[in-house]
């Protein structure tokens, strides 16, 4: 016997019940991963209100409740160039960019449950959450920001998020 984490540990014991509670379990983990493709449905999201994916992905992918959005970059959807030089220009196109590819989902900005942001200048993080905060408004999803070396096509800021309909 072995105990850990507060209780005793029966390796006989609990090869049985494992063995036992085998079909509850399967159904369990199908029911929270999906059985593939086929239950989970994922389905990919375009938008032309969105810049298109500059490379072999989806603008976002939903997967039952969740939605995947990809990163999203200062690209003006119209033209597929960038909006401009200025941080703050292409903070707010970016949060444009993710807002439309949401919206063309059935999504909205109080639906997101996580946010990462990659800038290529931590110094513009205070800019950044002003900015955030104006979109976001009381909605404060999970949230990470980090400093990268560079983004495609030159930009300052990249965006990408997870969101789920309850």
């Amino acid at each position: 016997m072995r105990v850990g984490l507060g209780r005793c540990f029966h390796p006989k014991k609990e090869a049985a019940a494992f063995r036992r509670n085998r079909r509850n379990r399967c159904a369990s983990l199908a029911f929270i991963f999906g059985e593939g493709r086929e239950m989970m449905g994922l389905s990919s999201i375009q938008t032309s209100k969105a810049p298109a994916a500059i490379g072999p992905y989806s603008q976002a992918v939903q997967a039952g409740p969740w939605l995947f959005v990809s990163g999203q970059i200062p690209l003006v959807p119209e033209t597929g160039q960038m909006v401009g030089e200025a941080f703050e220009d292409q903070a707010r196109q970016v949060l444009q960019n993710v807002e439309a590819v949401l919206n063309a989902a059935g999504y909205s900005l109080s639906d997101v449950a996580a946010v990462d942001v990659f800038l290529t200048d931590l110094g513009m993080f205070q800019t950044f959450n002003a900015l955030y905060e104006k979109a976001f408004g009381p909605h404060k999803p999970a949230r990470a920001v980090v400093q990268v070396s560079a983004l495609p096509r030159g930009a300052q800021i990249e965006m990408k998020c997870i969101a789920i309909k309850s």
